[in-house]
């Protein structure tokens, strides 16, 4: 056996199958602008199965007009000998026997006969219409992609799953300071402070190899860095796109600078105006205060000018009874001087300043200056407090704030009650909070105005300005919790208020 080599095969056979096989279209035309031969493919393309059924084999029959100067120019030229126009491609449009139009990249190369020099071109050509279709959806794409970058009011930055910048907004630009050319390529930890700036390419590592999501497709509130070394907040939107194995991440910015400086002037006036709201309500506390700190004190001198009388008359023989005197003495001092620093602590300006708060201590602390005066106009009151209760996280002066108002306004109602009572429950209610109800026995809320008692500017007083009940709700909301008012099967009504229940060990809240 031995083996078999094309000096044993037609030769002439073997180019006509290599021929009849290709996926490009090869034609052969010579000096008279005639095809003398055409391929398989060509066939296919022009819509003839064989060339013969081309009544005239005339090519530029098949070539569109604005693209015929250019294929004769490059006819000439090969035919002439012109070796530049072999490396040169022509683009043509040609149109099949059935109407279809294809574009054409063409080369042209000499046939060469021995002794006759060239005799015919030789014509390569394959069908470019549907890369040229690709090329125009990308550059459309990308046309797009400019102006989405070029207009987006949001910044818009683009990275590779190596957190390499591929695009940058003009958003972007004027919010960072940079250009675009001066990042793409860049890693995008560029545009953080740290820790963000050392963390960042973990983070994206780690996503990619375990596809757990942290912050795609949920967004997170992070700090940006811009050229000049500024650091502000940003709130972080990011998307992700798949192109075959590769990744982009799209991160939308939202600058949050202006919102936290508008919030920090919102809660100073917000603080400007529950101060207002405890020195409004002193203000009205303000007789029946001098009257309950008056009763120590003149108890107190009571006390001290009957032991001066004891001394007069002995020690020893009024050792108890002076014992008793300044003992008393002593609770009544205490007892004002509670007063006074509860009131100093209510009326004072401070920070808002959450903490876990016994809800037994913050109803005490509450009822000293709540039921201020309450005696004297012949209210009865009763606290109960069920022990499961424990604590709550809370703002201390703040829900004194809240209950000292309902309270004084519960007084106000009942008092032209023939029953007078006040009472104030806690208990432990679903979602782990806790509800502090207090209920009255007065006249009611006015069912007009029962739906939108917690407005602003709607008062159940005649001569209300109607905020007070309104800060209240500011106040519970802020706290995640609750404020409602019903009426009292009893008579009067009831407002409940709910807080988030805490626990005493906790520290790190």
């Amino acid at each position: 056996m031995h083996a078999f080599g094309l000096d044993q095969i037609d030769r002439s056979a073997y180019l006509e199958a290599v021929l009849s096989t290709l996926p490009e279209y090869i034609i052969v035309i010579g000096p008279d602008m005639q095809m003398l031969d055409i391929n398989q493919s060509g066939l296919r393309l022009i819509g003839v199965e064989q060339l013969k059924d081309l009544p005239n084999r005339d090519p530029l029959e098949l070539i569109s007009n604005s693209y015929r100067p250019a294929f004769r120019k490059a006819l000439k030229a090969v035919l002439n000998g012109d070796s530049a126009v072999i490396s040169k491609p022509v683009q043509i449009e040609v149109h099949s026997r059935s109407g279809a139009r294809h574009l054409l990249e063409t080369r042209f190369a000499p046939l060469n006969k021995t002794g006759d020099g060239i005799t015919a071109a030789v014509i390569t050509a394959r069908d470019i219409s549907e890369l040229r279709h690709t090329l125009a959806v990308v550059e459309q794409s990308t046309s797009v992609l400019q102006s989405i970058l070029a207009t987006v009011p949001d910044p818009m930055v683009v990275m590779d799953e190596k957190c390499r910048v591929t695009s940058f907004s003009t958003a972007a630009e004027q919010l960072f300071g940079y250009t675009e050319s001066e990042l793409l390529g860049q890693n995008i930890n560029i545009l953080m402070p740290a820790p963000y700036h050392d963390e960042h390419d973990k983070y994206v590592e780690r996503y990619v190899r375990t596809g757990e999501k942290r912050i795609i497709g949920i967004g997170r509130t992070v700090e940006g860095q811009k050229k000049d070394g500024t650091i502000f907040p940003l709130r972080l939107a990011v998307g992700e796109a798949k192109a075959g194995e590769h990744r982009l991440f799209t991160g939308f910015i939202i600058d949050l600078t202006e919102t936290r400086n508008i919030q920090a002037e919102l809660q100073a006036l917000q603080a400007d105006l529950l101060h207002s709201s405890r020195l409004s309500a002193v203000g009205t506390l303000a007789s029946a205060l001098a009257h309950e700190i008056n009763q120590p004190l003149s108890a107190i001198a009571n006390y001290l000018s009957a032991a001066r009388d004891m001394l007069d008359s002995g020690v020893e023989a009024n050792r108890d009874l002076l014992y008793e005197a300044l003992q008393e003495s002593v609770s009544e001092s205490l007892r004002a001087g509670t007063i006074v620093r509860r009131l100093r602590e209510f009326v004072a300006k401070g920070e808002i300043n959450r903490e876990i708060l016994s809800i037994a201590q913050l109803v005490e602390d509450a009822t000293t200056l709540g039921l201020v005066g309450a005696y004297d106009k012949g209210i009865e009151h009763s606290i109960a407090i069920d022990p499961d209760t424990n604590h709550v996280f809370a703002d201390r002066v703040q829900i004194q704030q809240v209950m000292i108002n309902l309270m004084r306004n519960a007084i106000e109602a009942m008092t032209d009650s023939p029953v007078k009572h006040l009472n104030i429950t806690v208990r432990s209610v679903p979602d782990d909070k806790v509800e502090i109800a207090i209920s009255d026995t007065g006249s009611g809320i006015d069912p007009d105005v029962a739906e939108k008692i917690f407005e602003p500017f709607t008062s159940t007083k005649g001569s209300g300005m109607g905020l007070g009940l309104s800060i209240c709700r500011t106040i519970i909301e802020a706290h995640e919790g609750t404020i409602t008012a019903e009426p009292n099967p009893e008579g009067g009504t009831i407002f409940r208020i709910t807080l988030l229940k805490s626990h005493e060990e906790q520290s790190d809240v």
